[in-house]
């Protein structure tokens, strides 16, 4: 059986709802070194479902363009 390896970092968080993307950054998680994968505390979960709900003032705004794949 493998022994996870998870590290503290702060990471940013991306989420596409509702035809608007999120970018939220300096979130804390735990990152499995070997994989990437990120876990988030439930408390952290449920800040970062707070900021989406309420929208508060960003500290920026970045443009993104879209492409299609086919």
């Amino acid at each position: 059986m493998k022994q996870e390896n998870l590290v503290e970092e702060k990471v940013t968080y991306t989420l596409f709802k509702d035809g608007q993307f999120y970018i939220i950054e300096n979130v804390p998680a735990r990152v499995d070194v070997e994989t990437g994968e990120q876990y988030f505390s439930p408390q952290t979960v449920e800040l970062l479902q707070q900021i989406i709900r309420q929208h508060p003032k960003p500290i920026r705004v970045v443009q993104t363009p879209v492409y299609s794949f086919s």
